[in-house]
């Protein structure tokens, strides 16, 4: 399995997808192994999520397998487990997100078709907030809830997007495009030092490039030891973290990524797709996704000991 991320970043992976039944267990990672946690109360795909391993955030996705089960279910996490909170406004799947427990953000998707919409979260409730410039899914987010950053992505065709955009609180704005098109990839960092890791530059063509972000521009960093796509990541751009995902099967790799290189690192106990991620390198957390038994309610804890 692969790693990301360096010291003291909490990750937290929300749910992917598994085939068939639902499953259920959690697990936590003491440094050597991922070991089991409080479960999800709705195993589902495709989610967003945001904050620690002890202060979480899930929320939208998907509860089914064939792309039916569309929700706006919002649930927290306290470092042992799951309790439902307000609903987004908007249901929908493959959607990006950034910030913290009690002050997230959720932004594009699939409703279908693809949305433009965003949601500022206060730790009980959804409000909406400014609309992106570019509606899409499978994009990928970091930073915070006044200081956001969402790129790459798809529209309903199969091509992905260089699109970067900049949240300030209230409204979107153009940044600085990504030198390649991407969808389905990971991200971490902040607003003026983001990382844009993993993902896929075709609709099935996985890549293993790092790029980074300064506030206005990208350039690239470290190569992941492998091209993966679908996966869950979170950290900053010095020490970010990778986990889980489509390289092409189901896998339970997790890479670690130190500001210019990716080191492989602990396996996952569940492999599995479509999960999400928050939190930093040191403290991380897995949660739900597609794996080889259904979609999943699995959560697993990181430590980078």
């Amino acid at each position: 399995s692969s790693g990301f991320g360096q010291s003291n970043t909490l990750a937290v992976s929300a749910s992917g997808e598994t085939s068939g039944t639902n499953i259920a267990n959690t697990e936590n990672y003491n440094g050597t192994s991922w070991s089991n946690s409080g479960n999800v109360s709705s195993a589902r795909r495709q989610a967003g999520a945001a904050g620690t391993q002890t202060a979480g955030l899930l929320y939208g996705g998907d509860t089914s397998t064939a792309s039916t089960g569309y929700t706006n279910a919002t649930e927290e996490y306290n470092g042992s487990s799951w309790t439902e909170s307000g609903d987004l406004s908007t249901a929908r799947n493959v959607l990006a997100g950034n910030g913290t427990q009690t002050a997230g953000l959720a932004f594009g998707g699939s409703t279908p078709p693809a949305t433009n919409a965003t949601e500022e979260y206060g730790g009980s409730s959804w409000t909406s907030g400014g609309n992106l410039g570019t509606a899409r899914y499978s994009a990928t987010g970091a930073g915070t809830q006044t200081a956001g950053l969402g790129f790459g992505g798809r529209p309903p065709s199969v091509a992905g997007l260089t699109n970067t955009e900049e949240y300030d609180g209230s409204s979107w704005t153009a940044g600085g495009a990504l030198p390649v098109s991407k969808r389905d990839a990971e991200g971490a960092g902040t607003q003026t030092a983001g990382l844009c890791f993993g993902g896929s530059t075709n609709p099935n063509s996985n890549t293993n490039t790092s790029e980074e972000y300064d506030g206005s521009s990208w350039t690239s960093g470290g190569t992941m030891n492998s091209p993966i796509r679908s996966f869950a990541g979170d950290g900053s751009q010095t020490a970010a973290l990778g986990f889980g995902g489509l390289g092409p099967g189901f896998t339970t790799q997790t890479e670690l990524y130190d500001g210019s290189s990716w080191t492989v690192s602990a396996n996952m106990a569940t492999a599995r797709y479509y999960l999400a991620g928050c939190g930093t390198r040191a403290a991380g957390l897995g949660f739900g996704g597609y794996a080889p038994g259904g979609i999943s309610n699995v959560t697993e804890e990181f430590t980078d000991t």
